[in-house]
């Protein structure tokens, strides 16, 4: 599932474009399996890919005439994958005359440029289109800015040289980790989709959740933070569990939009997930040089502090409007369930087994993992019997084209089961490849920004605006971060919303940090990076450009903008996260005995869960104003790394607890209705 609406093709062009996803998915395969090829090489391929189907699955406007298609976007497609072939064609010419390009290099970099632009315009957002274009405004009218902001300016040549011809710039970190890592592990998630594990999870969280009170909806928490596990997309996780979840969560009681918002808030949280985290694990180790195992150990405990977070707010939320629990008949069996889907469990044991274990690389890790998960999927078409998972279900794709009609389900023979297999084998290099188009696009406009980042020096004339700003105190420069990820993250994708926060501002907090007596260990600058990463996430589904509560709004049929705010309020219980985790670092795993996280994780938990009773405004009842504002007190006090702020929250909270209990109507009277 793509960021944004695939066009529908002509018949003949519809298989072509599969030709060439298809193809795509294999050449990363064949690089991870028999080594990378030189890195230009690698990147170009893998960029002249993404800017050829950008052109030809995503559409000028919405309601572009496939006409069009012929006189523009293959002739943009073709030029495309020109300018991105000429990097990678002419490497190792293009070395020996580093910083003076010829009239043809220049042609092919601006031709480049402009393509890698109006590709993520298309296929991510307009507005990662117009916050580059503003970056390249920055880099070449630098001369008219005035005060610490300003700079000498650059020269068209001076931009598209760097930008186009140097690892800074369209061909930096950002895509040579989208060719390599993200790129294998969003096809490991197509993959096992394919195999049945999506259905498996869904059916596993409502056997574990359905029977409890609001079961729906924490069932659809359990199953997107399962299906973020090896998701590299907020929005693909949305449809993909929304589809099932929302109908029973609608059914269950929950009106339309928070039905909606509950799915959306889950969905964008899966992003916070190890091993994948919506690509951003892969980037920020290559930012920071940390190895990508020792990311993945540091975000488990603050993502599943997330979860607990949003699962106290639904459950508040159902017990505020009255929801009961689900009927057990309703619900799928749980042992069944667990043993008709136990080898599905195999391939997630096997990456953790080679990230954690053995500590091979991230490229080798997923790679042997999509082996062994075709091979299993292959030995389960082969042997299982019809009910098994991946085999048949209720809501699988038997076919590669819309409204190409559905195979027999009379027989399943050994020729069925060869087919089925080399069906759903196509479809998963497919949905990988089609998932990867933006992902390309987006770190290759990032990569711009970078470039013009680095060009310019602005990443130190920003922190020191936000050191004048904070008075080089670490609360104000952290919370201006925090405002700055959310602001320029409405529309943008998260992993690009990281990166630019991670180039921008991550290193003004670093320095603020240091001035203030702190140390610069792994842990501070895991938990500076993860600090902006959880930030772009929440903002991943603000309005009015909260891509995935409008993908969401048309299954629950309800207002997006509506749909969207209440899932930011869900998200909003997480607000305090990134703050527990930058002053308790111990949350982060990271040089640390039992007993120092078990110091640290009960007032972190507590307090984030009376941060969530304030957001919805209930706990033993529906609460009065004075006891919202004492719980985000109470939160704040809890989350302090002082003895001193925990006994003093914790008297407060008990004090507030006790009121509730023996003087109920302290609060306003509980009543049941909707917000």
């Amino acid at each position: 599932m793509t960021e944004r609406t695939t066009r529908s093709l002509p018949a003949v062009l519809g298989w072509l474009a599969l030709a060439a996803l298809v193809a795509m998915s294999l050449f990363h395969l064949y690089t991870g399996t028999f080594g990378a090829r030189p890195a230009m090489v690698q990147r170009s391929t893998h960029l002249a890919f993404a800017l050829g189907l950008a052109f030809v699955l995503f559409p000028l406007f919405k309601r572009h005439d496939w006409r069009w298609l012929l006189l523009l976007d293959l002739p943009l497609a073709l030029l495309g994958v020109l300018a991105a072939g000429y990097v990678g064609y002419n490497h190792a010419e293009l070395a020996g005359r580093a910083g003076a390009p010829t009239m043809l290099d220049l042609f092919a970099a601006g031709v480049g440029v402009v393509l890698v632009l109006e590709a993520t315009r298309r296929s991510v957002s307009p507005a990662l289109f117009f916050i580059t274009v503003a970056f390249l405004a920055y880099g070449l009218l630098g001369q008219f800015i005035p005060g610490e902001a300003g700079h000498t300016g650059l020269t068209i040549r001076q931009v598209l040289n760097f930008q186009f011809y140097t690892s800074e710039g369209v061909f930096g970190v950002p895509l040579a980790v989208s060719a390599t890592f993200v790129f294998l592990f969003v096809l490991f998630g197509a993959v096992l989709e394919r195999s049945g594990a999506g259905q498996y999870l869904i059916d596993l969280a409502f056997a574990v959740m359905g029977r409890y009170r609001g079961g729906p909806a924490k069932a659809a928490v359990v199953a997107s933070g399962l299906m973020g596990t090896v998701s590299g997309s907020s929005i693909a996780n949305t449809v993909t569990t929304g589809t099932l979840t929302v109908p029973m969560m609608k059914k269950a009681g929950f009106k339309p939009h928070v039905a909606g918002a509950v799915e959306v808030a889950a969905s964008t949280n899966g992003q916070l997930m190890p091993p994948v985290m919506g690509a951003a694990a892969f980037i920020m180790a290559e930012f920071t040089q940390i190895p990508y195992g020792t990311i993945v150990i540091a975000a488990l405990l603050p993502a599943l502090l997330s979860y607990t977070v949003i699962f106290t707010m639904i459950h508040l939320e159902a017990l505020r409007t009255g929801i009961k629990a689900g009927l057990k008949e309703t619900l799928p069996a749980f042992w069944r369930t667990v043993l008709r889907g136990l080898h599905l469990n195999i391939p997630f044991f096997a990456l953790l087994f080679f990230l954690l274990v053995l500590w091979y690389t991230p490229t080798t890790a997923a790679t042997h993992t999509i082996w062994i998960t075709f091979a299993l999927f292959l030995l389960v078409c082969l042997v299982a019997p019809p009910t098994a998972y991946g085999i048949r279900t209720q809501t699988e794709e038997e076919q590669l084209t819309t409204g190409a009609g559905s195979p027999r389900r009379d027989g399943v023979g050994f020729a069925w089961r060869i087919k089925h297999f080399a069906l759903r084998s196509t479809q998963a290099l497919r949905d990988g490849a089609m998932n990867m188009v933006g992902i390309a696009c987006a770190c290759a406009c990032c990569g711009i920004i970078i470039g013009v980042v680095n060009q310019t020096g602005l990443a130190s004339k920003l922190t020191e605006i936000i050191r004048t700003l904070s008075n080089e105190a670490l609360l104000p420069a952290l919370v201006i971060t925090a405002f700055a990820c959310i602001v320029l993250g409405i529309g943008l994708p998260t992993t690009a919303t990281y990166i630019i926060m991670a180039t921008l501002t991550a290193p003004a907090i670093l320095e603020i940090a240091a001035l203030n007596g702190y140390v610069e260990t792994t842990a501070l600058i895991l938990a500076t990076h993860l600090f902006v990463f959880y930030y772009g996430i929440l903002a991943d589904d603000t309005p009015p450009v909260g891509l995935c509560a409008y993908a969401i709004a048309g299954i629950a049929q309800a207002d997006p903008i509506r749909t969207g705010l209440t899932s930011f309020r869900f998200d909003l219980a997480a607000f305090l996260l990134p703050f527990i985790f930058w002053f308790n670092t111990e949350l982060l795993l990271q040089d640390v005995t039992v007993v120092q996280v078990m110091w640290v994780l009960p007032g972190a938990l507590l307090g984030m869960i009376c941060f969530a009773m304030a957001l919805q405004g209930y706990a033993w009842g529906r609460l009065a104003w004075w006891a919202r504002g004492l719980l985000i007190v109470v939160a704040f006090l809890l989350v302090k790394p002082a003895l001193w702020a925990t006994g003093l929250g914790g008297a407060l909270l008990a004090l507030l607890f006790g009121l509730g209990y023996f003087f109920p109507r302290a609060a306003q009277p509980t009543s049941v209705g909707g917000r």
